[in-house]
């Protein structure tokens, strides 16, 4: 037997010391070329090993192979905390993160189809407008002519006429969007006042602040005179005068239009990162509608014109995918042949994992998370690289029980092309598949971070550990189910795929509306339930958050704290913000100091002068129950929850809030841990718990279980049931078996997806519909439950 050869033995990673986040010493050997998934609960560990060190590392050793001056414009990356890193491959990330939700972002262009059919167009469509930029809604159209000055020397200049032009797709009207905004003026001023009686419904626009001064005193107007009565000059100037010097008290200003002010200081902003007042005012004064001139499709006249066999490349991207496939398929044109090729089997890929029924033009923020990824798997399907370390966060996030046998093919394909496949997963479907698994925890947070198992998964069914005891747990379906206090009507639904939906969504209990992906569930719970005051919507969208955000900022829960310390100590409150006045003024209150290093990645020490406390220490001699204000938010949740309750420290307001956070499973997080280390999970529940504050009798929750370890899944039922209890009502969009089983109500929307959904195909209780498993799932639940 001949010796394997020297290169052959290189068939592990291995991570030793591993220290990031909670990891608690580390070390572990990851086979190659296999499918190894890491679980545990929220908070355990598993993204701090898989993302936050082995993926990290390989990313940095490759920005180090390129020069000095290309990493000058490269993120710089640290290195983990971590001894030793030893046979790690290139490493290609596919995460949950949402895409931007830039209007022009489409799922055509953040895939290569949309470049594909421009060029497309661009050779066999009729008439032929121009280069494949002329399909662009990203590009315009421009054109400009004028002299150029040629110096020839010895004092002799020639001047030579010059013209450019490009041909753009953009429609002119929208700016490529789609969808023109207007300004509803009633929301902006009462018209009936003058100038002089503070005529603004705007924040921030009151009587005695410079904003309304600039106007009041421009010169402009007659204070004294309603607005109604304005000329038609006066109007303009009023509403849409370009910028403007003027002169106040002595002082240079600049005057502006009402109109482009507002666009440029509110409408220019993320809806989602405004103050909840000014969020208010854009939902009450802004209007959005379907662009006139291009009736949404963001192309110019010419570019609709221009068409394949009668199609425009509009319509292509107006088709479901699936749909857009076979007319491809039915194009035959030989000059293009490598190219249709190409886009066949992009468009394919859409299908393969379960995309089959978006459309090009759909903006791609309006994806879910689960969505987002599958898209960028599209990219790595039918790629010639192996022997690549494929990194993925919860793949099966918003797949329904029938497509996540689809996307473990996907894995396994992935591996069996000899790439080594690293997933973080919940859900026993894809875990049963793993060669390898590896079982962080035992708990979360500082209770986490070590490696409780590995090996196979039938050793981990046989195992102590969390994951290895719930592997194999069953919801089982209620004895008895709750009667329903009311109904909310929805009539003739038929946003997006809704296919004329009629439906009576019970209240007083706990409802669940499922159906595979696409099917229309989100359509029909966010797109049509009508939103009267006391509707609390929990959505997927991330909880944005800095190194200095932290539960305590997010949460509110600093707030009430800040005032109780000052009143305690005759002090001002901003004296308790690291982010104000009470900030250690070497660190600026971040607690570590960066070293900038150009091209070498920055370095982060702790601060010396306030230990990484964050705040000067003339702040941390004042003191509340005998604490400080960092070692209050150095507190978990758990002991900040009795600290609050009684004696010196009490403080309603903060207790209320740390107890949603403990009912929510967050006991472990201390009150000052930056937002930014936490799991997706975790981010989750902290934004239900915030939203459980919310008054509202009806609940409206966007899978919750994303991100949630199966021992978990049972502390969100019990919350439900709570919430439902005290008299809410809740209704839950949700793939999870465990949910579906301990419902009140089911609505099972389908039979598929796309055009082939938008139907109500099962409405009533769970054990009817594993009764009758009538629908897909239906058969999924009665396996589940064993029925």
């Amino acid at each position: 037997m001949t010796e394997p050869h020297v290169a052959d033995t290189h068939d592990l990673i291995r991570v030793y010391g591993a220290r990031e986040n909670n990891l608690k010493d580390v070390s572990i050997e990851i086979p190659k070329r296999r499918l190894t998934v890491f679980t545990g609960v929220s908070g355990s560990g598993k993204s701090s090993l898989v993302f936050d060190t082995i993926a990290a590392e390989s990313q940095r050793l490759i920005n180090e192979t390129y020069s000095a001056f290309v990493q000058g414009f490269m993120p710089n990356l640290a290195r983990p905390e971590v001894d030793v890193l030893d046979g790690l491959t290139t490493a290609i990330t596919v995460d949950q993160q949402r895409m931007g939700s830039d209007p022009r972002s489409t799922v055509g262009t953040a895939t290569d189809a949309n470049a594909m059919l421009r060029i497309l167009f661009s050779r066999l469509a009729e008439p032929h407008i121009g280069p494949p930029s002329a399909y662009s809604f990203n590009v315009a159209s421009v054109s400009a002519s004028g002299g150029l000055t040629v110096d020839r020397g010895a004092d002799r200049t020639k001047t030579e006429k010059v013209t450019f032009s490009r041909t753009g797709g953009m429609c002119t009207h929208c700016e490529g969007r789609g969808r023109v905004s207007d300004i509803d003026l009633t929301q902006l001023y009462d018209d009936s006042k003058s100038l002089a009686e503070d005529p603004f419904t705007i924040p921030t626009y009151t009587g005695d602040g410079w904003v309304v001064r600039v106007i009041t005193e421009s010169g402009f107007f007659d204070k004294n005179k309603p607005i109604r009565e304005y000329t038609k000059k006066e109007r303009h100037d009023f509403l849409h005068r370009e910028p403007t010097k003027v002169k106040i008290n002595g002082v240079n200003l600049t005057y502006e239009g009402l109109i482009p002010k507002l666009q440029k200081s509110f409408l220019s902003k993320d809806r989602e990162s405004m103050q909840p007042h000014i969020r208010a005012f854009v939902d009450r004064a802004v209007t959005f509608a379907v662009c006139p001139e291009c009736d949404g499709t963001r192309l110019s006249a010419p570019a609709r014109s221009s068409k394949i066999g009668g199609v425009s490349i509009a319509d292509a991207c107006a088709m479901e995918i699936r749909d857009l496939a076979e007319w491809v398929r039915g194009l035959d044109a030989p000059s293009v042949a490598p190219l249709l090729d190409k886009l066949r089997h992009s468009l394919d890929s859409f299908e393969e994992i379960g995309l089959g029924y978006l459309s090009l033009d759909r903006a791609s923020g309006t994806l879910s998370g689960g969505e987002a990824q599958r898209i960028k798997m599209v990219r790595h399907l039918g790629s010639s690289l192996t022997d690549v370390t494929y990194v993925f966060d919860e793949p099966t996030v918003g797949l329904h029980p029938h497509d996540i046998q689809r996307m473990n093919n996907l894995l396994l394909r992935l591996r069996d092309k000899g790439n080594t496949v690293l997933v973080v997963e919940h859900k026993p479907e894809t875990i049963a598949i793993a060669d390898h698994v590896v079982d962080l925890g035992p708990g979360a947070g500082a209770a986490g971070g070590t490696v409780c198992f590995e090996g196979t998964v039938e050793d981990l069914r046989r195992s102590d550990t969390v994951t290895g005891r719930h592997l194999d747990d069953r919801a089982k379906l209620k004895d008895t189910v709750r009667t329903a206090t009311g109904t909310l009507e929805i009539r003739g639904a038929g946003a997006n795929n809704l296919q004329n939906v009629d439906v009576d969504i019970p209240l007083g209990v706990l409802c669940v509306v499922t159906g595979v992906a696409g099917s229309g569930k989100s359509s029909l719970v966010h797109g049509s339930i009508p939103a009267p005051e006391g509707v609390v919507s929990v959505d997927q969208t991330p909880i944005r958050g800095s190194r200095r955000s932290n539960p305590a900022t997010y949460t509110g829960l600093l707030e009430p704290v800040r005032k109780a310390f000052a009143k305690a100590n005759g002090v001002k409150p901003a004296l308790f913000s690291a982010n104000s006045e009470g900030a250690c003024p070497t660190c600026n209150g971040a607690g570590v100091v960066y070293t900038d290093l150009a091209i070498m990645q920055s370095v982060a020490t702790t601060c010396e002068d306030c230990g990484g406390k964050r705040f000067d220490a003339s702040v941390l001699e004042y003191r509340l129950g005998g604490r400080d204000i960092s070692e209050v938010l150095a507190m978990p949740v758990t002991e900040a929850e009795e600290f609050f309750r009684e004696g010196k420290a009490r403080i309603p307001a903060a207790h209320r809030i740390v107890q949603r956070m403990a009912e929510v499973g967050l006991g472990y997080l201390t009150l000052g841990q930056p937002l930014t280390t936490l799991s997706g999970g975790e981010r989750q529940r902290l934004k239900l718990a915030v939203h459980m504050a919310d008054k509202g009798g009806v609940y409206v929750l966007d899978e919750p279980t994303t991100g949630l370890h199966l021992a978990d899944v049972e502390q969100l039922l019990g919350l439900l049931d709570r919430l439902v209890d005290s008299g809410k009502s809740v209704i839950v969009i949700e793939h999870h078996q465990a949910v579906m089983a301990h419902a009140d109500w089911i609505i099972d929307l389908g039979p598929g997806a796309g055009h082939d959904g938008g139907r109500i195909v099962f409405e009533g209780t769970p054990a009817e519909l594993v009764a009758s498993r009538s629908t897909l799932t239906g058969e999924h639940l009665a396996a589940y439950v064993g029925g």
